[in-house]
């Protein structure tokens, strides 16, 4: 009897406690100018001593470069522009809380939310690992991760954001709840 208060206190406290305070996954879902589509995958952010490692695990995104970004707001959906709709627009810009206002790559000193290209192969399956040392899983609670349809040059010429293109996919990372906050695990950013 004692044995099982005990593995249930283990598991009451587990379901407080992150996932990791240094590592969590993101559902990925395609998106158009239809809005949310279906699940492609997922992308694993874990914190390391040279920065966020993300491990993707996606399909279906094209083969080749792609403009991979922190966005400022936790939305996938669609928004308005200009009298269009634009697929995943409610994610905002490029997180940029330094409001650096330049697009530089994940080693400049630009947009915080710049993340290195996302390479998938012929068969539009992405899985190779990128680091972005300016960033910690904590600066992505609350925001959303972003692809585009073409590679990012790190410039905002001679297209602006580097040239990536259209949103294709997306994924939301909410905001830490009140329980992480409780466990010190949620300081404000």
């Amino acid at each position: 009897m004692k044995l099982l208060t005990i593995a249930a206190l283990a598991v009451s406290v587990m379901a407080f406690t992150p996932a990791g305070a240094g590592d969590i996954t993101i559902r990925v879902k395609a998106i158009d100018a239809r809005g949310v589509g279906k699940d492609i995958g997922w992308i694993r952010a874990v914190d390391t001593d040279k920065g966020l490692r993300m491990i993707p695990r996606l399909s279906e995104i094209g083969p080749g470069a792609h403009g991979f970004h922190v966005h400022q707001n936790p939305s996938c959906g669609n928004k308005g522009a200009g009298g269009k709709m634009g697929a995943g627009l409610a994610a905002g810009g490029h997180f940029d809380p330094g409001h650096a206002s330049h697009h530089k790559g994940p080693h400049g000193e630009g947009h915080l939310g710049d993340m290195p290209t996302l390479v998938a192969d012929a068969n539009g399956v992405a899985q190779k690992p990128v680091l972005a040392p300016r960033l910690k899983v904590a600066d992505l609670y609350g925001r959303s991760i972003m692809i585009h349809a073409a590679g990012d040059n790190y410039s905002d010429s001679p297209k602006k954001l580097g040239g990536g293109g259209g949103r294709i996919a997306c994924g939301v990372i909410p905001a830490r709840k009140m329980k992480d906050k409780m466990h010190g695990h949620g300081k404000k950013m």
